[in-house]
């Protein structure tokens, strides 16, 4: 069976040594539980849980209207299925940044990463995003760095400056965010390999790329990251893009014919899927323990 055999803080040591490591972390995006353990048994090295992915799948918009028990009981669910870490997109920090943070430590989270945006942020790569100061966002920086209780647990700073001040602003804001505290920074919407040179030579501290489709970011390979010396990529709304891609074609094929004999090939296996949710062993371990407890009570 595959058990969930680490614990939190054991994931969160994992995540540390592996950044340690200078090879890239490649890091896809779980929309789902399901996902995450897809994720894990191709050989990923972490699972990412977007905040726009969140609101997706609740049917909103990401424009800051999910809140902190939405987003953190969806992680839990996705962190506790696998045994990779963990990192949660926290927006702007929802109301409390001490709150926030007690929180996904508690769940099992191994790193979050917070923005600079106003509360009613927009996605990275859109545009009129609107930023708070660089002071107010340190303070914030510093609110999470001082919650958390494992050292290993990482606070990783995302600027979206890029698109409204500038580059090198957001690179001056960047370094107040290192002297903060944050372990990683998340250089958002940058557009091509100068850009992303620049970050890297600007900056001492571990960077984040995110190469999310459709937007800002020409989409380098994980090795150009991490030959520019990139220590994450995240591919945010990979997953979700596919399935529900896949999920629409497949819907209006059947109610365009009236059955589904034309897409069966499209379709995950009931098979398949028992074998990745650990059917048939999960069914052995409750036939020992029915067949214990009867034997217990003759």
């Amino acid at each position: 069976m595959h058990f969930i055999e680490k614990k939190p803080e054991e994931k969160r040591l994992d995540f540390n040594n592996k950044l340690k490591s200078k090879k890239i972390l490649k890091v896809p995006g779980a929309y789902n539980p399901l996902t995450a353990k897809l994720i894990e048994e191709i050989g990923y090295d972490a699972v990412y849980v977007s905040g726009g992915v969140m609101s997706n799948d609740l049917g909103y918009p990401d424009i800051g209207l999910t809140t902190l028990k939405d987003v953190s009981n969806r992680s839990n669910q996705i962190a506790r299925v696998t045994n990779l870490p963990t990192i949660v997109d926290i927006d702007t920090g929802f109301k409390s940044c001490k709150e926030t943070i007690e929180t996904f430590e508690n769940y099992g989270i191994s790193a979050v990463h917070i923005e600079d945006q106003i509360e009613r942020k927009r996605c990275g790569h859109l545009e009129n995003k609107e930023l708070i100061s660089t002071e107010r966002m340190i303070n914030k920086i510093k609110e999470c760095v001082k919650a958390k209780k494992d050292k290993n647990f990482k606070v990783i700073a995302r600027s979206d400056a890029r698109s409204v001040e500038g580059i090198e602003k957001m690179i001056e804001r960047c370094k107040s965010y290192i002297d903060a505290g944050a372990d990683i920074i998340f250089p958002e919407a940058l557009k091509d390999e100068k850009e992303f040179e620049k970050v890297r030579k600007s900056l001492s501290s571990y960077l984040l790329a995110n190469m999310t489709e459709f937007g800002k970011s020409k989409l380098l390979s994980s090795k150009e990251l991490e030959n520019l010396g990139y220590n994450i990529v995240l591919y945010p709304v990979t997953s979700q893009r596919l399935a529900m891609k896949n999920v629409e074609d497949g819907l209006r094929a059947i109610f365009a014919d009236g059955h589904q004999n034309n897409i069966i090939d499209k379709m995950q296996t009931r098979k398949r899927l028992y074998d990745l949710v650990d059917y048939e062993k999960y069914n052995s371990l409750d036939e020992k323990i029915y067949n214990f407890n009867t034997e217990g009570h003759e």
